[in-house]
């Protein structure tokens, strides 16, 4: 299966739902389970990192259409990189 796949899944079906309940929020959704709704993207972010990690989770708008956030230092696992200083 394509990664996140299933949370987009996931998402689709639900968005319609979402939009009444929770306009303008973004929701954490990871496998198929609806994890949190927050106020901004950051935030949703942050909680999915604490929670899962470097495991996959889906941070989106319930608004937007086919936006996905992307993060370059997690997705090329940067965030644990040894990046050496200038001597």
């Amino acid at each position: 299966m394509i990664a996140l796949e299933q949370e987009r899944v996931f998402f689709k079906n639900r968005q319609a739902d979402w939009e009444k309940l929770y306009p303008g929020k973004f929701v954490l959704v990871q496998g198929q389970e609806l994890i949190g709704v927050f106020d901004t993207a950051e935030n949703a972010v942050s909680e999915g990192i604490r929670r899962f990690g470097l495991n996959p989770f889906l941070v989106r708008n319930v608004l937007e259409k086919e936006e996905e956030l992307r993060i370059p230092a997690l997705m090329f696992d940067l965030v644990h990189a040894i990046i050496p200083l200038p001597v």
